[in-house]
């Protein structure tokens, strides 16, 4: 993705902290007509000794399980809190709108899982991380019925080969600051989170040569 200087992150801890805390992804691979096709689900981050891996599964239905077994490498997104940015958190008018946001890429290396007790411990995963209570039901219901679950979805490792974490917070406009946190403040849910992750990078208010903006 497009990464300017002032909002690259290189602290895998932040970008993990977003994978976990923002874990609807969309995983996008090519097609057979070589252009990009896109699920939307939940993926749990799986760190190991020897890397990432993001565990997750479609419905057997769904082609992109036939995508990944053809062509391993993808690419699954996520994307943290985001909020609109009024051009009036500047001191001066010669300015425009952007958007702020939170955001991780990873390039990724796919293996199916086929043993239905692969896929039963990935589905625990996926439960602990969303209705750890849910997990006594799923191990009561019949094996018939269980087993049918599991025959009908493809699942899958997706380990990380490479990754970037983007924090575009108008870092590059100081200026903006004091009056950007005090939007957010007063904000959505999502513009709120934005004003925190203000606070924990100490972003204050300050002035600044202007620079392009990017976005």
């Amino acid at each position: 993705m497009y990464l300017p200087p002032p909002f690259r992150c290189d602290d895998p801890a932040i970008a993990a902290e977003l994978m976990r805390a923002y874990p609807f992804a969309s995983l996008i691979s090519t097609d057979d007509e070589g252009l990009p096709f896109v699920t939307h689900l939940p993926l749990h981050l799986d760190e190991r000794a020897d890397g990432w891996v993001l565990l997750g599964h479609v419905a057997r239905a769904n082609p992109h399980g036939r995508y990944l077994q053809q062509r391993p490498t993808a690419l699954v997104t996520f994307l943290g809190p985001h909020a609109y940015l009024s051009p009036r958190v500047y001191p001066d008018r010669q300015r425009v709108p952007t958007w702020n946001y939170l955001a991780v890429h990873c390039t990724v290396q796919a293996k199916l899982l086929e043993a239905a007790q692969d896929k039963d411990a990935l589905l625990k995963q996926l439960i602990a991380d969303h209705e750890p209570a849910y997990a006594e039901q799923w191990r009561a219901l019949d094996a018939t019925y269980t087993d049918k679950m599991l025959a009908g979805i493809v699942a899958f490792e997706l380990r990380v080969l490479r990754w970037q974490c983007k924090l575009k917070l108008n870092q590059h406009r100081p200026e903006s600051h004091a009056a950007m946190r005090q939007v957010y403040a007063n904000g959505q849910a999502d513009a709120q989170a934005l004003g925190r992750w203000m606070d924990r990078l100490g972003l204050a208010a300050g002035a600044s040569t202007p620079a392009p903006d990017g976005t």
